[in-house]
């Protein structure tokens, strides 16, 4: 079996789509899969289904959407007779749990390359770091479970997920800038900052690729333009860090350009 999340939720068994069509049975199997190898209780998938007022008949239609995703599964299974549904959406005390291995879910393998792709970062092996994260963000095919309306244990899943895929970004986009591709980022990075304009690692990256391409009073606009957003919206300055980085950029200091990426790591501190 093969669940996608990481953009519409999709699932297949034997190349067979058994992705549900009703609402109710895919919003479970997205919470399942999000937590594949791990028994989701019954009173959490009530709780993401019908939120704090559910039906009384909540634990008898909770039970038909399983029964529901176990004959979906099913079906499919037969044509190859390799198990039975209940093998793979499992009963367990108290919830139930979808028994598949980890590389069968999206999410978990793009766990997998950030983790790779971090421990590359961490070695200064930038260029494996950038191959890395770039196959982990292309595992993304929009927002996170984007055809379902979540209830509350799946919009946190969401958040830390989303939270997640803005870290690698991050990370990929700091690896490349450490391998001289500032000019590369730069129509990405202009994107970026509009799309998140209170955000200062991007902010940041965004302009020491302008320093570096000699656009020098571009980079102290888009900071501006970030420090004008957190005081009308949030009323207060910009990191001390971020306001080092404009002093560095006022002033030309020559560590913005260094090939020594350590320079740019004290400054950026």
């Amino acid at each position: 079996m093969q669940i996608k999340v990481l953009g519409p939720v999709e699932a297949k068994v034997n190349g067979r789509s058994v992705t549900p069509t009703a609402a109710k049975p895919r919003q479970i199997l997205a919470l399942l899969a999000l937590h594949s190898g791990q028994v989701v209780s019954v009173p959490t998938l009530i709780e993401e289904l019908w939120g704090d007022r559910p039906p009384r008949s909540a634990r008898t239609t909770l039970q038909t959407y399983i029964l529901q995703l176990r004959k979906l599964i099913g079906d499919a299974l037969a044509t190859s007779g390799e198990g039975e549904a209940k093998e793979v959406l499992v009963t367990r005390y108290g919830g139930y749990l979808l028994d598949v291995p980890p590389e069968a879910v999206d999410v978990h393998e793009f766990e997998r390359l950030s983790r790779a792709g971090q421990q590359a970062y961490d070695v200064e092996d930038y260029a494996s770091a950038s191959r890395l994260l770039r196959q982990a963000l292309e595992m993304w095919r929009g927002a996170a479970v984007v055809d379902v309306r979540p209830g509350m244990p799946l919009g946190i899943e969401i958040v830390r997920l989303e939270e997640a895929r803005l870290g690698v970004l991050e990370a990929r986009i700091d690896a490349e800038l450490r391998m001289g591709k500032h000019k590369a980022l730069l129509s990405e990075l202009s994107v970026l900052t509009v799309q998140n304009p209170m955000n200062e690692n991007l902010c940041a990256q965004y302009m020491i690729s302008l320093f570096r391409a000699g656009r020098q009073w571009q980079a102290l606009d888009s900071f501006k333009a970030l420090r004008n957003t957190l005081i009308e919206e949030l009323g207060v300055e910009p990191s001390s860090r971020l306001q080092s980085l404009q002093h560095a950029i006022l002033t030309s200091d020559p560590r913005l350009d260094s090939a020594e990426t350590r320079q740019l790591q004290r400054l950026l501190a």
